[in-house]
């Protein structure tokens, strides 16, 4: 991976930390991006931090070009960013809870991808990863506005595989269930761990998906986990 120049969203945080730090491990040059993240929190030489609001269009182009600007291509699209809300029937859902779902789990997502599709693309080789939802493949009570637009992107991914697999770039969806994080024990303390899946399942996962062995795999959505944890 020492050649690739590898483009994390969402890369601060519980799992996006852990992908990160994995990359960096490759020898890739990894641009790192959150809303708010700093070049100490990953420190070396092939780290670079960009604090982005992924929400805003221009903001997702602004931070798609600096990478070109500064390394003149992109290979790898890793996209981590979205966000949970839930506890509402569909007929409770406020307007701000559904915009809030929209904005974190799909828009911001097609904005990063409208931005670094023509850069992939031109990478002969590119690859996309994105980290969505086990939820996004089944209804969920109360979690209406949180799956549709899960599933949404899920799709959306999909049809970026269709659409550019004709110059060797491929897309896929990882699909995690509870994940065994610190942050889900606290809000879970009575679930039963050992049925959720390791975080370093998941960055085994992504990696493997972005090299070269994986060159002829495309389209694909990858449920990790169970339902029923």
């Amino acid at each position: 991976m020492k050649d690739r120049v590898v483009f994390i969203t969402g890369a601060k945080g519980g799992l996006g930390s852990l992908i990160t730090r994995r990359f960096l491990e490759t020898g890739a040059t990894v641009v790192g991006a959150s809303r708010s993240i700093s070049q100490q929190d990953f420190p070396g030489p092939n780290f670079i931090a960009l604090a982005v609001d992924f929400t805003k269009a221009a903001a997702a182009n602004d931070a798609v070009q600096s990478v070109i600007t500064r390394f003149g291509r992109l290979n790898v699209l890793v996209h981590l960013l979205g966000g949970f809300e839930g506890g509402q029937t569909v007929a409770e859902i406020d307007d701000h809870a559904w915009e809030r779902m929209r904005d974190l789990n799909l828009t911001s997502g097609f904005y990063v991808l409208r931005a670094a599709l023509p850069y992939l693309r031109k990478s002969g080789r590119g690859r996309i990863v994105a980290i969505g939802s086990l939820t996004a493949v089944e209804p969920h009570s109360e979690l209406g506005a949180y799956v549709t637009f899960k599933a949404a992107f899920a799709m959306l991914v999909r049809t970026v595989a269709l659409e550019n697999k004709d110059v060797g770039l491929t897309a896929h969806v990882v699909l995690p269930g509870t994940m065994d994080t610190p942050a889900n024990r606290e809000a879970m303390p009575n679930a039963d761990f050992s049925k959720w899946v390791q975080p370093k399942d998941v960055v085994n996962l992504v990696v493997s998906l972005t090299t070269e062995r994986a060159s002829q795999i495309t389209g694909a959505v990858i449920p990790i986990g169970n339902h029923n944890v």
